[in-house]
């Protein structure tokens, strides 16, 4: 690659880089630490991140991957209506709608303008899960049978600050059509302190070093990750790999929906392809095209990189990635999406065991990579009271580590909830049991990660419990002969009598339920038999396994 910034000093360099990557980190605590809902404040499910003035992805703060792994897709469907000449001190964007770029309705992204000297040197972007945006079922209609149902739309526009949201039309627009307006809008108010504390960042850095010098710095930063990615890709033998993997259903039959890809790799460029891939469904978890990009950027960028190269727009350059129209990565208007992580996460497990093929001490095995969306909603007195959390389970296992035990999945990455926080804010259910599942992780030369179950005593009637998941049935398979993880569950408790949930349901719960809610663990990687007799016993001294599980392994490694 010609290095078109040889005049700019190596010193400058470093610090502007360095701060631009800092200042996106700031807007990332500054967004979990301003929030109101559990989803954001405790869940930790939004993301923030710095923009050039095209809106490519400069820097971005270690959240949410899938959120931010195509937001310069999503910045350009605004920009091509509202050019930067057109916007002036006060205008923002925001969008939310997955036919226009974004990811699912319930994530919706702010964009504002870094004015310097009256031009427009960048952009401070954030994105937060909103706990309520309207729709057919407080926090989550799992029956939606198009995007309609799943709440308020937003398409690409152009507000002011001023004019629009301070008590603004579009405030109260918002606030009327939302069941707890007291978190949903402290979550924008979030994301609005979020992206001032970017644009008032980069915009000292442009006083202090000029706006020529930190916009050269930018361009840099994407040749950068740019050219890593390129040596990253070289490293991998040329080639065409194949890798497969499933969903479940579609919450409505009972047959699993393949998820395929073809990886081709030439030279320093890679194509990811999902042809074969399952038709959209008629339920929500159809992935729009953003998300199914995303999905597969995250993958390659997690598999073939260091963790130093800065996950940005210019990584992404030696990369293209195709899906059928119409398929369940790519499906036409209006289909839902609101569940749409799980199938992007069985692209991203289709495209490791396809790279598992070129470079096996890279990738891990599957894990419970499944987005589990829990809500429990209740209409009191003083109105609506929405409980959501994004539960993970069990990592897969690597080349030279077990899975990590009961966190989210890779392209989520969300916090569990503290209990305590639970109850703090919600009086219609407690919390009874929070613990690993002993044996969930896949057995191998390296095992996989633990799920986990936690259980809720529901104290009031009229309470709704909505849910989708995956690996119910289905688990994650291990790599190089590592065993499978466990599968998840939910069920309900009644007066003695067990109710399975499927995984992607809703029921109406009663004071005195409990709702017991297990998630799976991740696939081994390596044959059980060579795990290390000392390893075993740590398992085993830990809970992790049972002692019938660690006598099995201590015969089979005998």
């Amino acid at each position: 690659m010609v290095n078109t910034h040889a005049k700019l000093d190596p010193v400058d360099y470093a610090i502007i880089s360095q701060s631009l990557i800092a200042a996106a980190r700031e807007m990332g605590a500054k967004l979990i630490r301003s929030a109101y809902s559990t989803v954001l404040r405790e869940a930790r499910d939004g993301s923030a991140a710095l923009l050039d003035a095209f809106g490519n992805t400069i820097a971005q703060a270690e959240l949410i991957p899938i959120q931010l792994g195509t937001i310069g897709h999503v910045f350009r469907t605004c920009s091509e209506l509202y050019p930067n000449e057109t916007l002036e001190p006060g205008d923002f964007f925001i969008i939310n709608d997955p036919y226009s770029g974004g990811q699912h309705l319930q994530d919706i992204f702010l964009f504002h303008p870094i004015f310097v000297d009256g031009t427009v040197v960048g952009f401070s972007a954030s994105v937060a899960h909103h706990l309520d945006i309207s729709g057919g079922d407080p926090g989550l209609n799992i029956a939606a049978p198009d995007i309609y149902a799943e709440g308020l739309i937003l398409p690409p526009l152009k507000l002011n600050m001023q004019r629009d949201w301070h008590g603004g039309a579009f405030e109260r627009l918002i606030r009327a059509n939302v069941r707890v307006p007291h978190q949903t809008m402290g979550d924008f108010d979030a994301q609005i302190a979020a992206n001032s504390i970017g644009a008032q960042r980069v915009s000292e850095l442009a006083n202090r070093y000029g706006v020529q010098k930190l916009v050269a710095v930018m361009a840099a930063l994407l040749d950068y990750s740019e050219a890593r990615m390129r040596s990253a890709l070289k490293d991998i033998p040329d080639g065409i790999y194949i890798g497969e993997d499933a969903i479940d259903d579609d919450g409505i039959g009972n047959e699993p929906l393949p998820i395929r890809v073809k990886v081709t790799i030439k030279g320093d460029t890679a194509e990811i392809d999902f042809e074969g891939t399952a038709a959209q469904v008629r339920r929500n978890l159809n992935a729009p095209f953003a998300a199914t990009v995303s999905a597969a950027l995250c993958c390659l960028k997690a598999a073939l990189t260091s963790p130093d190269i800065p996950f940005n727009g210019g990584a992404f350059r030696p990369i293209t990635v195709s899906a059928p129209k119409g398929s369940i990565l790519n499906p036409n208007h209006p289909a839902p999406v609101r569940a749409r992580l799980e199938v992007c996460s069985r692209a991203w497990n289709a495209i490791m065991k396809a790279l598992s093929q070129a470079v096996p001490t890279k990738v891990i095995s599957c894990g419970f990579d499944t987005t589990t969306s829990f809500v429990l909603s209740h209409l009191g007195e003083k109105g609506w009271s929405v409980y959501l959390e994004v539960f993970g389970g069990g990592f897969g296992a690597a080349n030279d580590t077990d899975g990590c035990d009961a966190v989210d999945n890779p392209l989520s990455n969300c916090s569990n909830t503290p209990v305590e926080a639970l109850d703090q804010d919600f009086s219609f259910f407690r919390v009874i049991d929070y613990s690993l599942r002993t044996d969930s992780g896949g057995k191998g030369f390296h095992r996989g990660g633990l799920g986990f179950t936690r259980s809720f005593e529901v104290l009031a009637d009229n309470v709704r419990v909505s849910l989708y998941s995956d690996r119910f049935r289905r688990p994650a398979e291990g790599l190089f002969g590592g065993g499978e993880g466990a599968t998840g569950f939910c069920r309900v408790v009644r007066n003695g009598e067990i109710i399975d949930l499927r995984s992607k349901d809703a029921f109406d719960l009663e004071a005195g339920d409990v709702v017991i809610l297990g998630v799976g663990g991740g696939g081994g990687y390596g044959k059980p038999e060579e795990r290390p007799r000392a390893a075993i016993a740590h398992d085993l001294e830990d809970r992790l396994i049972s002692p019938e599980s660690a006598e099995n392994w201590f015969v089979r490694s005998a």
